[in-house]
């Protein structure tokens, strides 16, 4: 198995609760005051980490950068989209120490170097990087040595790649010396749950032998449980304080109430994969209960001494402590040796002596 990466004060691994991200990204919509806001959530809904999306666009995009989602008229181009998502240096360091205040990892995926650089003097502990940004070597370069330099780990999410893109950002994270970690994930908006790839968390697990998880784009809580019930290291879904909020991501997300599904959910399958169960040990554990469930012989009426008893006579009925049902074909042929009930469970002492074994 792969070995833990370290998140902040986090193990992230096999052994430990699936690490929980909230994915801000776009929808503050510019508002730095709706960005703490989400920090406030994220945290409230006990995700472990929140995340944002640094963009400069300057940097990043050009004037003939197609929007993905024609979703406002308030932008004329992406380019100007970018434009209004910016913050400044100042203000990203606001929203990681509001996020530190909460006791939340702070993450926020760069989409250039200049954004890198930003996001570096804010001590960065894990870089993620966006599907699209896979190919971006220079980029990617850039962070896995910082990240290693640091000892955060770089989290690469794997959406629109194929294996081989996958295996060559993987060689030249290691080739850094940064630890690493993988996302599945299907870069549609929303994804359908046909397209989830839950199988690929495991191919990604063998292929990369790292911690994996799921970065998950269909706006429900199945595939984050799914994922969590088969062991995924990682958990990332995105977030809108409420499904009529404005913005592309919305369709995507999941509420915080949602979120607070996916901790419990998280934390109660944390505690039953470290408490293994021994069948038998629990099996004695429990045999005073399973004596009021199993069943005993019983006649199906009452019954006067002398009795020969017949097969139609005998019948199986609770509790189990009395002779055994499975002893039940062994009573055939045998007399009463006094009137009985089919109130009562039939006892030993109500038969004749027989040269056969006593009864169980």
């Amino acid at each position: 198995m792969p070995d833990a990466i370290l998140i902040g004060g986090h193990a992230v691994g096999p052994g430990n609760p699936a690490f929980l991200i909230a994915e801000v990204a776009q929808s503050h919509d510019g508002s730095l005051g709706l960005a703490h806001a989400f920090v406030d959530s994220a945290a409230k809904a006990g995700a472990d980490a929140v995340k944002f999306q640094t963009h400069i666009a300057a940097a990043e995009s050009t004037l003939d950068e197609p929007f993905r989602t024609a979703f406002s008229t308030q932008d004329d181009t992406r380019y100007d989209y970018w434009k209004r998502m910016e913050f400044t240096a100042e203000q990203w360091a606001g929203l990681a120490a509001h996020a530190a205040h909460k006791d939340l990892v702070f993450l926020s995926s760069a989409f250039s170097i200049e954004a890198m650089e930003i996001l570096k003097s804010l001590g960065m502990l894990a870089w993620k990087i966006g599907s699209g940004e896979l190919a971006s070597h220079q980029m990617l370069t850039a962070i896995a040595q910082t990240a290693a330099a640091s000892n955060a780990p770089v989290l690469l999410s794997t959406g629109m790649t194929t294996f081989d893109d996958i295996d060559a950002a993987a060689a030249l994270v290691l080739a850094e010396g940064a630890a690493m970690g993988g996302f599945q994930c299907t870069s549609r908006y929303p994804a359908a749950l046909e397209d989830v790839g839950l199988n690929v968390i495991d191919q990604l697990r063998s292929r990369l032998n790292c911690p994996v998880g799921l970065s998950d784009h269909t706006g429900t809580v199945h595939p984050s449980l799914a994922a969590i019930a088969r062991g995924a290291d990682m958990i990332e879904v995105h977030i809108a304080l409420d499904k009529a909020m404005f913005g592309p991501d919305v369709p995507v997300s999941l509420t915080p109430d949602d979120i607070a599904l996916l901790r419990a959910a998280r934390d109660a399958v944390a505690v039953m994969d470290a408490n293994p169960v021994d069948n038998d040990a629990m099996a004695a554990e429990l045999a005073p209960m399973r004596s009021l469930f199993n069943k005993s012989v019983a006649t199906v009426r009452d019954l006067p001494s002398g009795t020969i008893l017949a097969p139609d006579m005998l019948t199986e009925k609770k509790p189990g402590t009395g002779i055994p049902a499975a002893d039940l074909p062994i009573l055939i042929g045998r007399v009463l040796a006094r009137d009985v009930s089919s109130q009562h469970l039939l006892a030993g002492e109500d038969l004749e002596p027989s040269i056969e074994p006593e009864l169980g």
